[in-house]
């Protein structure tokens, strides 16, 4: 079998980095590095072809990782293209494309753990890294790998167009009628911003045990910003959204919907006031409020946190944490959504793991190294950013579920509060669970009535705190399509998370005096 070699790689690339230079309108496919498995592929042999590896190359590689006697080993291959496009006031801005082609090599002994990278795909290259990883491991013991076996995994995503086979003339389309669409929708809209980005990866992923697997995973993400004017004063905001589609869900009606939010919630601080601060009720929105609940709460279930003895949920298993009527979720499963996948970056499933349920905590997420130490099944929650990291526990979709009560009584239930739509800027001490966010939009509740936007406001708690204190939960739970990204030691993953509408009794609210 013919081996790619980054020489190989970069010169059968040429083509797609070549168009950096060319005028927009004369791009087509900018970025098509080489043909890879198509997107509903799951042929072993089509991801070897691709990578110009094979199950007797990868065994060889992994005896050299466990040639000092390491418990386990896993080789990640990757191949992942993206581009970027930006329009600002009617006209392209900027545009950029990468590519990452490489294999991660991970040896474990006990609970640590020996890595190495190369962008080099021969037997020569993957060999002296697997023998780098190595020498975390110090015993005379050695296992062979076992014979692989192809994992076949659920499908969770499939597109009609994927990116790879989308031009950049066919992209330009969709930004100029999201500009267009937010310039119409009021005469008060002085600047327009559009930035659309689409990536594509593929992976293999083999280890020790004999477990091979292979996924294709397409990626979206689109930022509509807008800057308005009334009476001098000037204001901003913005929507996002993001996902595991192609190009078909850029509609005509989700491009008016993302176009006619962004407008919505600009124009909206025209009529914010300062609100003063203090401690209140805070009614939390679905969907985009759930970032509190991935930030404050979901990162100190994690196990890596809890194995560390660094998170507050470290001994709760088992425990009431919350109300009776409040579960939570990690579901990587759910079709199109952006922190979905069909198998982890460890090659196992993922699952809708319940961590909370009726407020009792059940378990936290796993990768295998943390499941190990717990003794228990990995929850597919392995990830890493790229074949250069090393997979650590990480969330996935994560999302508190329906409850007993209505947003309308919800809302009515408040005497004098603060409604939370959307927050940015957030801080968060994972360990003990502190957190700091700021809003971007939400609306004073008075007498049990949304009243006045709100701006200059943030919210000050702690996330343990937070989720005892959540005394009502809606039945609208929405785990919206967002462009949501989170960072955690050093990598970044795509992630969502959601809720439905949530009574906490009480939260820190920074303001115009507190």
């Amino acid at each position: 079998m013919a081996k790619m070699t980054r020489r190989d790689f970069v010169k059968t690339s040429a083509k797609g980095v070549a168009l950096a230079s060319i005028p927009f309108v004369f791009r087509v496919n900018p970025l098509k590095a080489f043909e890879g498995p198509v997107a509903e592929s799951r042929n072993l042999s089509d991801y070897y072809t691709h990578f110009g590896v094979n199950e007797d190359v990868i065994r060889q590689v992994m005896a050299a990782a466990l040639e000092k006697g390491g418990d386990y080993c896993d080789v990640y291959f990757e191949h992942a293209m993206s581009n970027m496009v930006a329009l600002e006031d009617d006209l392209v801005n900027q545009a950029s494309s990468d590519v990452a082609f490489g294999v991660g090599i991970r040896v474990v002994e006990g609970d640590q753990t020996g890595y190495s990278f190369t962008e080099e795909i021969t037997p020569e290259s993957m060999k002296l890294a697997a023998k780098t990883a190595a020498n975390i491991a110090n015993q005379t013991k050695t296992a062979p790998p076992q014979k692989l076996k192809l994992h076949n995994a659920p499908e969770y995503y499939q597109v009609d167009q994927p990116w790879q086979d989308v031009g950049i003339d066919q992209k330009i389309p969709c930004l100029q009628k999201i500009n267009e669409k937010m310039r119409q929708a009021d005469s008060r809209i002085i600047k327009t911003q559009v930035y659309f980005l689409d990536y594509t990866s593929w992976i293999l992923v083999a280890n020790s045990t004999g477990r091979i697997a292979c996924d294709y995973r397409p990626m979206t993400r689109v930022y509509a910003l807008c800057t308005a004017e009334q009476d001098g004063r000037k204001e901003e905001n913005y929507e996002s959204y993001g996902g595991r589609r192609g190009l078909e869900r850029y509609s005509d009606e989700f491009i008016d919907h993302l176009a006619a939010t962004a407008v919505r919630k600009t124009i909206d601080l025209f009529e914010a006031v300062p609100m003063q601060g203090g401690e209140m009720e805070v009614v939390l929105a679905p969907g985009n409020a759930g970032i509190i609940l991935h930030e404050a709460i979901g990162h100190g279930m994690e196990a890596d946190y809890t194995r560390k003895g660094e998170s507050l949920f470290a001994d709760k298993i088992g425990k009431p944490v919350a109300e009776s009527f409040v579960s939570i979720v990690d579901d990587g499963t759910l079709p199109y959504h952006r922190g979905s996948i069909n198998v982890d970056d460890e090659g196992n499933d993922t699952q809708r793991t319940y961590l909370v349920k009726d407020g009792i905590l059940l378990t936290y997420m796993h990768d295998y190294i943390s499941s190990r130490h717990y003794g228990i099944a990995p929850t597919g929650n392995g990830r890493r950013q790229s074949f250069r990291h090393v997979p650590i526990p990480r969330m996935t979709n994560t999302f508190m579920l329906n409850g007993p009560h209505t947003r309308e009584e919800i809302i009515a239930s408040v005497k004098k509060g603060l409604y939370a739509e959307a927050f940015t800027n957030g801080e968060v001490n994972i360990g003990p669970g502190d957190f700091t966010f700021y809003l971007k939009s939400g609306y004073l509740i008075e007498d049990g009535k949304m009243t006045r936007p709100v701006k200059d406001v943030n919210i000050i708690g702690n996330g343990p705190d937070v989720l005892t204190k959540m005394v009502m939960v809606g039945n609208d739970m929405l785990v919206k399509e967002s462009a949501g990204t989170c960072g955690k030691a050093g990598q970044s993953c795509p992630v969502t998370d959601g809720l439905p509408t949530t009574k906490v009794s009480s939260i820190t609210v920074g303001g115009s005096s507190s």
